[in-house]
């Protein structure tokens, strides 16, 4: 009955203070392996909601049919606002003012006081109707731009690649000849419109020489409207122009970034695999100095499984403690990073997916890290391990 028995509970926890720097090395390696899965999976996190928060199925973007999907290289009439607002039945009203905003959107080069070389940023010309199509726009510092001034969006600075200090209100932007004094800040909900840089229409366009625009977007009283601007689109083909909702165009951009994603889940696996590997490395060195300790074991009646289980609760006990200090670094440091992509900004996003699949990889590493080196310690004859040294 004796040899039945699994070994006790704090057996396993007692050998890991037993050997402290083996341990704390172990502790720190799957900690770094455990983080850096996190912070890949809130990248891919971060991404996503960026770009399923910044749609919206009751706002129309009406651009150039000729510029596909890219909107920088859109150009339309700057009478299409007006002919939108007297052609098409459905676009929402309030006290008189009707949801429309005519927008030219931009990328240029963009230099603060401090930066001595100039950033890729993002410029949108947009007019007092803006906040009323993009509802998730909020201003939290400063006022809204006048003829000279420009307001920036929260994660502006990590698009840029300048600091946070550079664009505070009060400080000076300069982009296509013309320096611009900052109004104001504003946040949307975590939108991509977090990393631009909003300038007053009429301005910009005398700035750049532009009487166009880059798009029009409409916010209409229900989804339905889309086929009502659609419909007016495709009669209206001297204009050419192209109708598709917010939502359905943010949703085809995460169709096109889904090998990015793909991606960052391929370095996920690798990631952990490679922590896998790292692990099996370091529990061979572990159970190779403690033959002794297992034959003697085996000798007094605990069978091989008991043993075995009893290194698998170690290596795991290892590994949930580092998906801890990982989960804890995440959560603290990691969560809300700004990081610099095509599209502009985004933050990083570790939330109970990331949590999880961290959880998860680290309970993979302290089980599959462990089974091979205890099998194979487990199949030496009780004697000539007894005798090893």
């Amino acid at each position: 009955m004796f040899g039945q028995k699994l070994l006790p509970w704090d057996y396993g926890v007692r050998n890991l203070f037993r050997r402290p720097s083996r341990s704390a090395l172990t502790l720190v390696g799957l900690t770094i392996v455990v983080l850096l899965v996190l912070v890949v999976v809130g990248f891919i996190r971060g991404l996503e909601k960026s770009l399923a928060a910044t749609g919206n199925p009751n706002v129309v973007l009406v651009y150039a049919l000729s510029s596909g999907a890219d909107i920088e290289n859109s150009s339309i009439p700057g009478r299409t606002p007006a002919l939108l607002s007297a052609s098409v039945d459905g676009v929402r009203r309030q006290h008189g003012v009707e949801y429309v905003s005519p927008e030219l959107y931009l990328g240029t080069r963009i230099t603060t006081a401090n930066m001595t070389e100039p950033g890729m940023g993002l410029v949108r010309g947009v007019t007092t109707s803006a906040p009323l199509v993009r509802g998730k726009v909020q201003l939290t510092e400063g006022t809204w731009p006048q003829s000279g001034e420009v307001m920036v969006g929260r994660l502006a600075h990590s698009k840029l690649g300048a600091s946070q200090d550079d664009l505070a209100v009060g400080q000076q932007v300069a982009f296509d000849g013309q320096t611009w004094t900052i109004s104001g800040l504003f946040t949307a909900a975590g939108s991509a419109f977090e990393s631009e840089i909003w300038a007053p229409l009429a301005e910009l366009q005398t700035t750049l020489k532009r009487q166009d625009l880059s798009l029009v977007a409409v916010s209409m009283d229900s989804p339905d409207g889309v086929a009502d601007i659609d419909l007016f689109c495709r009669e209206r083909i001297d204009l050419e122009l192209k109708a598709v909702s917010e939502s359905t165009y943010y949703a085809a951009m995460q169709k096109h970034y889904k090998p990015v994603r793909m991606l960052g889940w391929v370095v996920v696996a690798l990631v952990a695999g490679s922590g896998i590997f790292a692990g099996l490395n370091t529990m061979y060195g572990a159970v190779v100095g403690r033959v002794r300790e297992l034959a003697t074991l085996q000798a007094i009646g605990f069978r091989r499984r008991a043993i075995l289980l009893t290194l698998v609760q170690e290596a795991t006990l290892l590994a949930c403690a580092g998906a801890i200090m990982a989960c804890v670094v995440g959560i603290f440091v990691v969560d809300g990073a700004a990081i610099r992509f095509t599209m502009g900004a985004f933050m990083l996003t570790v939330d109970s997916v990331g949590i999880a699949v961290a959880c998860g990889v680290a309970a993979l590493l302290g089980i599959v890290g462990a089974l091979p080196p205890a099998l194979k310690a487990m199949r030496l004859p009780v004697v000539e391990a007894i005798k090893s040294i």
